[in-house]
């Protein structure tokens, strides 16, 4: 099933970061986040597997007792429950996240 971008309506979760649900399917989720530089998005956890990649620029990131720098081309597993956030470094930054199950509450 094809999901076109165009398609794909943006919103805002916080001032600087703006998210689109990319693709569902019957277990699994992708979306694309836009996160202006310098921006933080608050460290949360939930029940939801996360597998993300770095599709343009850098995140300075944190994933349990872990902190890290991801940059555009990496990937990073976020274990279910496991707390977590990412900064957008110097310039705006896209990160794409794939979520199991799907995260109904982006829906």
């Amino acid at each position: 099933m094809l999901f076109q971008n165009k398609d794909c309506a943006a919103v805002a979760p916080q001032e600087g970061v703006t998210r689109k649900v990319m693709a569902t399917g019957k277990d699994m989720m992708m979306t694309e986040v836009c996160v202006k530089a310098h921006v933080t998005t608050p460290p949360h956890k939930h029940v939801h597997e996360q597998v993300s990649y770095i599709a343009k620029g850098s995140f300075d990131v944190i994933c349990g007792e872990e902190t890290f720098v991801a940059n555009q081309g990496d990937s990073i597993w976020f274990p279910s429950n496991v707390e977590h956030g990412v900064t957008a470094r110097d310039e705006d930054s896209i990160i794409i996240d794939v979520f199991n199950p799907i995260r109904k509450d982006f829906l």
